[in-house]
């Protein structure tokens, strides 16, 4: 009989046969996994090398595909180095101007990249026309463009400024006229450094021009590399105020005319740098459209209005609360499902918040917006045309707009008073608003006389600094709620019979 010794033994060698079998087993499992690994980045690589084969192949081939005209960057640069030694030996002159197409984006947004390639033919064709025969004119990208000039710099800003007004004559798109302009840059050698720093010296004078509202030529500055830097630095801030909570709502009232009493207020974006003060929508505004940040500013006073008005209302005090909408805004799929939703959370009721959009945007009549507009309609939402009478409407279409106000531009107010064709003017667009079931607001009041003849002409409501100046929701609060004659607590005088002051919330106040 075997000892227990001798089991022992005889079962060492199959524990260790069994030892060597797993790891042969996972050997070569990891044998597989490394080589299935090897095949699969092989293909890629080759997959790769492919992809990189037929780009170089287009790469090498864009020269000759460039519109006639056109000449690729290379070859510009090289004439650039030519003109530069040349104007060094023989004490001459020459520009470089930075060409950009001012609202190219937006016919992509709107119309699609087809379209929008189709107009940058157009465009560039019209541009190199003017620019003539012995510029030489190279594309940055699809909307910028290099264009050197054997000229001296009065000749140059000549040019400039019939390229301009060249570019600025509208396209026929999808057969609707859209106005795209554009904005020049100009640079001279030597007056504006060497050769290696003037074309980012025509693309900073450019940038100013952008700024500025484009559709217009300048001649670089040493002062305008400095604000792009302070742009820079903006847009940089820009991104985190939301979060730091450096943007505020300022309210200037709307007074009915008959009455003269608040019925209304618009909401007005403001900033409160840290470091600049106050900074104004005009300078930030168009800084948020251009970098992308618009939207998310625009949730913010989406949400913050509605607050606004929802704390307004639980204190008794009952008014119809504006905001702006901007052209961004108007393009995204899911605005008036965001308001909607923002409205039913603060229990507010559509119809009594106002949506100000201005004429602009309002006729630019595409698949995004009109479909927009189908959904505030459905929603109930408050629409009022801002800027009328600015722009260049259509009657056919204002017919459709869910709106229920038009507001006149300020600038046909100002001179109301004197100026007779102002008069006429703001007199048609009343007529014109009353016969299709719109109100009227006119802003930019800002004197009795003003006043009077806009009463007299039947605006329905009025705005500006005559009655009240824009300001924080609490200076407006206690303005409404602080009256010496009307007894602690109760609405002031102007407020009192606001002829929105039944407005009720949508869910009773002991559901809220």
């Amino acid at each position: 009989m075997p000892t227990d010794t001798t089991v022992a033994s005889a079962g060492l060698p199959m524990v260790w046969l069994m030892v060597m079998v797993v790891l042969l087993i996972a050997l070569a499992a990891l044998a597989l996994w490394f080589g299935t690994l090897y095949l699969r980045e092989r293909h890629r690589r080759e997959l790769l090398s492919a992809d990189l084969d037929a780009a170089t192949t287009r790469l090498g081939d864009y020269d000759g595909q460039l519109p006639p005209g056109l000449v690729p960057r290379t070859r510009f640069d090289a004439e650039l180095d030519t003109l530069a030694h040349k104007a060094d030996r023989e004490g001459r002159h020459f520009c470089v101007l930075f060409v950009n197409f001012d609202k190219l984006g937006h016919i992509n947004e709107r119309h699609g990249f087809g379209v929008g390639d189709a107009v940058v033919h157009e465009l560039a064709s019209r541009m190199i026309t003017a620019a003539g025969p012995k510029a030489v004119v190279a594309p940055m990208s699809g909307d910028e463009y290099l264009v050197l000039l054997n000229l001296d710099l009065a000749q140059a800003q000549s040019l400039a400024a019939r390229m301009v007004k060249e570019l600025a004559r509208p396209c026929v798109v999808e057969g609707a006229p859209e106005h795209i302009g554009c904005s020049v840059g100009v640079a001279a050698y030597p007056e504006h450094g060497s050769r290696q720093r003037l074309v980012s010296r025509a693309h900073a004078a450019m940038r100013a021009v952008k700024l500025a509202g484009g559709n217009a030529h300048m001649v670089f500055e040493p002062r305008m590399e400095t604000n792009t830097r302070e742009q820079a630095e903006l847009v940089a801030d820009l991104r985190l105020a939301v979060a730091r909570g450096e943007l505020e709502l300022f309210y200037q009232p709307k007074i009915d005319a008959s009455s003269l009493q608040i019925t209304a207020a618009e909401a007005l974006l403001r900033w409160h740098h840290p470091k600049r003060g106050m900074v104004s929508p005009a300078v930030f505004v168009p800084l948020a459209e251009r970098h992308g940040l618009i939207n998310a500013i625009g949730h913010w006073v989406i949400e913050d209005a509605c607050r606004q008005a929802a704390q307004w209302r639980d204190q008794g005090l009952r008014m119809r609360v504006a905001i702006n909408i901007s052209a961004h805004q108007m393009r995204e799929d899911e605005l008036v499902e965001r308001l909607e939703a923002t409205l039913k959370l603060h229990g507010l009721q559509p119809a009594r918040f106002t949506c100000e959009i201005t004429e602009t945007v309002a006729m630019e009549n595409t698949e995004v917006t009109r479909r927009t507009f189908a959904k505030m309609r459905q929603a109930g939402l408050h629409v009022s045309i801002d800027d009328f009478g600015v722009g260049q409407n259509s009657l056919s279409y204002l017919r459709q707009l869910p709106a229920a106000e038009l507001k006149v531009d300020a600038s046909f107010v100002q001179d109301i008073e004197f100026n007779r064709d102002s008069r006429s003017i703001v007199d048609a667009l009343v007529k014109l608003a009353h016969a299709l079931g719109l109100r009227v607001v006119a802003e930019g009041v800002e004197t009795e006389g003003q006043r009077d003849v806009l009463v007299q002409l039947g605006c329905d409501e009025l705005q500006g600094y005559l009655f009240a100046k824009p300001m924080s929701a609490k200076a407006l609060g206690l303005w409404a709620l602080t009256d010496d004659s009307a007894g602690p607590g109760a609405p002031s005088q102007e407020f009192r019979a606001s002829l929105f002051e039944q407005t009720q919330p949508m869910v009773p106040p002991d559901m809220k």
